[in-house]
């Protein structure tokens, strides 16, 4: 698997989990996790500063490969909710300096919740 902006628009996020216990060494003097969501592989974590996605690779998953993206890179956002019928899956979009970034959300992902996350983290910051 390369490493290209292509890659990430097919993160999903299946639910929202405890955050993970080894996130320290990721994080900066100040900065706080806020909340976790479990991806196929591994998980992503919201801080007060940036979204990181951790990519288990490899059969094992021993090899992660480590998303960063700081808030202040985000342009524009935009959210859709799941339709009733057959449509069972949400949505989350984000336009950055990167890229497009497309990230699909499991049912069990409360999508109002995640606008209103982005939205303090973004608006705030």
């Amino acid at each position: 698997m390369t490493s290209s902006i292509a890659n990430i628009a097919a993160w999903t996020f299946v639910a929202e989990c405890p955050i993970p216990n080894d996130i320290g060494p990721l994080l900066v003097q100040g900065e706080q996790p806020i909340a976790a969501y479990k991806t196929f592989r591994d998980s992503a974590i919201f801080t007060t500063k940036r979204l990181i996605v951790r990519d288990a690779q490899g059969l094992t998953g021993k090899k992660v490969e480590i998303y960063s993206l700081p808030y202040n890179s985000i342009n524009m956002w935009s959210s859709e909710n799941a339709g009733r019928i057959l449509d069972f899956n949400s949505e989350l979009e984000l336009w950055t300096r990167a890229g497009h970034i497309k990230i699909n959300l499991g049912k069990d992902v409360d999508i109002r919740k995640l606008d209103h996350l982005i939205s303090h983290v973004v608006l705030n910051g």
